[in-house]
Order: C-alpha cells, then sequence, then structure tokens
C-alpha cells in the first residue's frame, strides 16, 4: 500500500482494534439543518471527547466545525451530494474533488452511490474516476455503497447488500459501508467477501440505544470494521457518553450490557 494511504488509514481506522467509529455530519445538504448539526463545533466537539474515530463533513462545512482546540479527530470529505427537494434524491453527484479534500487537510474523502437508481451508470463512472484519482494521490476512499431504485424491492436483503458491498471493493474503495442485515451469520457472508473492511450504516434514527448497541456488536462478531453512523450518534441525548460506549464495544470488545451500564452512569 502507498505509504501515504496507510498512514492517513491509521488517523481514521484505529491501527490496534483495525476498527473504526465514523459519524457523518454530511445530512445538511440531504435535508438542511437538522437538530445535532445546528452548531458544527459543538457537535463535533462532543463526539471528539467520545473517542470517535472520525467525521464525514462536506467540503464547506469542515470550516464550521474545525474547533482549534482540543482533541483532534479524522476528517473525511464528502464529495457526493443530492437533497430531498429533488425529485431524484438518489441520484448523486460530485460535489468536491480529490484535491479539494486534500487542500482541506482531509484524512480521506467519501462517496455515495446507489445501485439500481436510473442514474447508476453515471453515480458508477463518477465511482471509478474518484477512485483512480485517490490512489494516485494515496488518499483512503470510504464508499458508500446501497441499492435503491425500481427493481430494489428490499435494500436489506443479505445478497443485496452482499453486492453492493462487493461493487465498493471491486471498484477501488479502502473501506465499504452498507446496511447491516439483520443476523451474524448473513452478515458475515457479506464480509467474507470482501477483502477490505466493512462498516455498518445507522438508517433510520433507532428508539432503543441498547438495539443500536447490539446491532453494532453483532456486525463485529460478523467480521465487521465497526459503524459509520450519524443520527444514531449525534442526535443522542448525551452524543458524548454514547460514543463511549461504542468504543467500549468497538475497540475494547467489551458486551452491550457493560456498555449499557456505562451510558446510564
Amino acid at each position: 500500500m502507498h505509504i501515504g494511504k496507510a498512514i492517513r488509514l491509521e488517523r481514521i481506522v484505529n491501527r490496534n482494534t483495525g476498527r473504526t467509529i465514523v459519524v457523518p455530519m454530511d445530512h445538511g445538504v440531504t435535508v438542511g439543518p437538522i437538530d445535532g448539526l445546528v452548531d458544527m463545533r459543538e457537535a463535533v466537539g462532543r463526539v471528539v471527547d467520545g473517542g470517535a474515530n472520525a467525521v464525514i463533513e462536506h467540503k464547506g462545512l469542515v470550516r464550521c466545525g474545525h474547533r482549534a482546540s482540543g482533541k483532534d479527530i479524522g476528517l473525511i470529505v464528502h464529495l457526493s451530494a443530492s437533497t430531498t427537494l429533488s425529485p431524484f434524491p438518489n441520484a448523486k453527484s460530485l460535489v468536491a474533488s480529490v484535491e479539494d479534500a486534500i487542500r482541506l487537510g482531509a484524512d480521506a474523502i467519501s462517496i455515495h452511490c446507489n445501485l439500481g437508481d436510473e442514474t447508476e451508470a453515471a453515480m458508477l463512472n463518477d465511482f471509478g474516476r474518484v477512485s483512480s484519482e485517490a490512489a494516485n494521490w494515496g488518499i483512503p476512499l470510504l464508499a458508500m455503497v446501497y441499492a435503491r431504485g425500481p427493481k430494489v424491492s428490499d435494500e436489506y436483503d443479505p445478497a443485496v447488500v452482499a453486492h453492493c458491498a462487493r461493487v465498493g471493493t471491486e471498484l477501488g474503495a479502502d473501506i465499504v459501508k452498507v446496511p447491516y442485515t439483520g443476523d451474524i451469520e448473513s452478515f458475515s457472508k457479506v464480509c467474507d467477501a470482501c477483502c477490505i473492511p466493512v462498516v455498518i450504516a445507522g438508517g433510520p434514527k433507532l428508539d432503543s440505544t441498547e438495539s443500536f448497541l447490539q446491532m453494532v456488536h453483532d456486525s463485529l462478531e460478523a467480521g465487521g470494521a465497526g459503524l459509520s453512523v450519524g443520527r444514531n450518534v449525534f442526535q443522542h441525548d448525551d452524543p458524548t457518553r454514547l460514543v463511549e460506549a461504542l468504543n467500549m464495544v468497538v475497540h475494547q470488545d467489551e458486551t452491550v450490557e457493560t456498555a449499557l451500564n456505562h451510558l446510564k452512569g
């Protein structure tokens, strides 16, 4: 591996565990300034204090979330965008470049690709081009790959999720983010088919913190490398303490019960 890429990967993936806790904060382009992401310095500070490995932000938000004090955190600049106001919300467009991310001090970049959408061809083309540019610059690429389109009846179907993960692997991502399939056995097949780290998405905000921690725990048991979860983290009543609990599960191999007890304080 390119030494520059290896060094940058260690800023977003724990070098001792090979796992990561990533908190996406790129939701503002998609849905606007939702709860938890109004004051970006405060939002970033909360997950930093909990021990998150990295955050994901759009290029213009980096200046809003930079704190200039306290502990450091890995920065992943997101290159893809669409809005819920669009008649084609699943059609992601490139709104930044690899060079933009490097100028901003990013440790990695991320893109979003929705397989099955009518604009899949354009998104795959962007994916391939960005992957080549990232490799040339030695900057890691996290690919968020989901199945969303008229032919997709269940985006959580294990075979569909495995297909998404394999696309991310084959097109050159260094980490691929996919939905959790719901159980250890099926998700292990997703992970087994990839030679890169697989992290889970959070999906809609869950009602139960216990179910969230259990999902993370089970994904690790299946061979996953951690999580890239936004709303279930930054919209929690106490994001800092939740990330501390996630660290216990992800990096310390503690039980869900132990992590829950920590949350209860």
